[in-house]
């Protein structure tokens, strides 16, 4: 069972490296795919933003078909989903099709996303999953590096097509993989909750796309409404979903204290911390001067300790508990955003070096424990819905930083010259200039710390809850669900 196990933890690796690895990748190669397909700036900018879309839309939703049909279906039919759009990404002869295929490529990611932290709990007990979960982890930290770093590599010397191609091998492998070793867990009787599927649908729709129009095109009455609109349909999604047999959400797994709070530390934590890695890029190519690929380089020490660390450090949390451990580690990296403050326009670049390390072992101890808490108050009937709960607030954070790190940088200097010194197609900034924009870099460093220090604080809330009490909790929510 140990080997299966392995095999087990080896695909969801691969399918959460690939995913991880096309939400940066295509950042570094914009420029040429914009030359290219001979696009405008503001089209070729929805390659990026349209798969953080759909994994914010669609995640919970094959979460629950994951609970419905069986999370090895749903994993194994993400592997082919997002095989067959990396191909037609990198066959892409305009921006419409690249971008249609990357939506697709975003659905396969989607029910990999989803069901991954689930498939992890289905097969390793409490006392494993922490271990488990920092290995996934440093998949996406791993993933997160070799985008940035191969985005630039493969472009610059095969061509853009090929980052996307890259995933076809590597994806072929881990179906194999999953469809030899993961097999389906016992599917529910639930059916598939149309109206809340539609309206949580609308309500990530209008929401995430009225941000990113702000964030492109500033604030307008027209984003304004859009976004009015989708917080207010929140209303009846909530009365619909609290009076669903089957809903996409099952809100009563809210009442789990453990849960929730590890739920909302995980949004806040993508929401403030992830938006980092925009600044830094923005900093080091807008006021040192470096290119693309050199300044992805500085940033690969944070992410190799953390990724070196993770699976050390779920092991730890789980001889000592999850929740001390995530706590712990959600403020050491405030800690490393505090040190970016230190960051001047003739600062050193140690400082940022230093920066990514100190938060890099805080992402190492904050990622692999806060799942495991997740997972471990999730009542197991509700394993697949709450795993793509948690990847799509993490999708949604990770959508809301890089519209809120462009929105609040750009403050300070026009808009335009925001969006070249982020895709590094302008020159780097000096004199006066360079100064308002390291005062628009600050502001948004301290709109991220104080996300971080709001998630610490939830984070700290529950850890004062040992997941055997959550484990009693979450009997009794099962109990509970079986009998409405």
């Amino acid at each position: 069972m140990t080997d299966r196990k392995n095999m087990i933890l080896a695909s969801v690796l691969i399918g959460t490296l690939m995913s991880a690895v096309d939400t940066t990748i295509v950042i570094l190669a914009i420029v040429n795919i914009n030359d290219s397909l001979k696009s405008t700036l503001v089209g070729t900018i929805w390659v990026i933003l349209i798969y953080l879309l759909v994994l914010a839309v669609f995640t919970t939703q094959l979460g629950k078909l994951g609970d419905i049909f069986g999370r090895g279906r749903m994993f194994n039919a993400g592997f082919l989903i997002f095989i067959a759009g990396s191909a037609a990404c990198g066959a892409s002869v305009n921006i419409t099709m690249l971008i249609v295929s990357r939506a697709i490529q975003g659905v396969g990611a989607a029910l990999l996303q989803a069901n991954s932290s689930a498939i992890v709990a289905d097969y390793f007990p409490p006392s494993e999953r922490g271990r488990a979960f920092g290995i996934t982890s440093s998949g996406w930290n791993i993933g997160g590096t070799l985008g940035i770093v191969l985005g630039g590599i493969i472009t610059t010397l095969i061509g853009w097509q090929y980052i996307f191609y890259i995933n076809v091998p590597i994806g072929i492998i881990g179906f194999i993989m999953a469809l030899t070793y993961i097999k389906d867990n016992k599917v529910t009787e639930a059916r598939i909750d149309y109206p809340g599927m539609l309206l949580l649908l609308a309500i990530l729709s209008l929401i995430t796309y009225s941000a990113t129009h702000i964030a492109g095109n500033g604030i307008t009455d027209f984003n304004l409404i859009l976004a009015a609109a989708g917080a207010v349909l929140i209303i009846p999604f909530i009365m619909v979903e609290m009076r669903s047999e089957h809903a996409v959400i099952n809100l009563r797994a809210f009442r789990n204290r453990l849960l929730t709070y590890s739920l909302l530390a995980a949004f806040l934590q993508a929401m403030g911390y992830l938006s980092i890695i925009f600044i830094l890029i923005m900093y080091l190519q807008g006021i040192k001067g470096f290119d693309p690929l050199t300044s992805s380089l500085i940033l690969v020490p944070g992410y190799v300790v953390a990724s070196f660390l993770a699976p050390k450090m779920g092991k730890f949390s789980d001889r000592i508990g999850a929740g001390k451990i995530a706590t712990a580690g959600i403020f050491l990296m405030a800690v490393g955003v505090v040190v970016y403050l230190a960051l001047g326009v003739e600062s050193s670049i140690y400082i940022v070096v230093t920066g990514s390390l100190v938060s890099g072992v805080g992402g190492s101890m904050f990622w692999p424990s806060n799942n495991s808490s997740v997972m471990s108050a999730a009542p197991r009937d509700l394993y697949g819905s709450i795993s793509g709960l948690l990847r799509t607030l993490s999708s949604i954070g990770t959508l809301m930083s890089y519209v809120l790190t462009i929105s609040i940088a750009s403050l300070s200097i026009p808009r335009y010259v925001a969006f070249e010194v982020f895709l590094g197609t302008g020159t780097s900034l000096t004199g006066s200039i360079a100064s308002k924009f390291m005062v628009g870099i600050h502001s948004a460093l301290l709109m991220s710390i104080a996300l971080l220090i709001v998630a610490g604080m939830l984070s700290f809330a529950r850890s004062g809850k040992r997941e055997t009490a959550g484990d009693k909790e979450q009997e009794k929510l099962s109990s509970g669900t079986q009998g409405a």
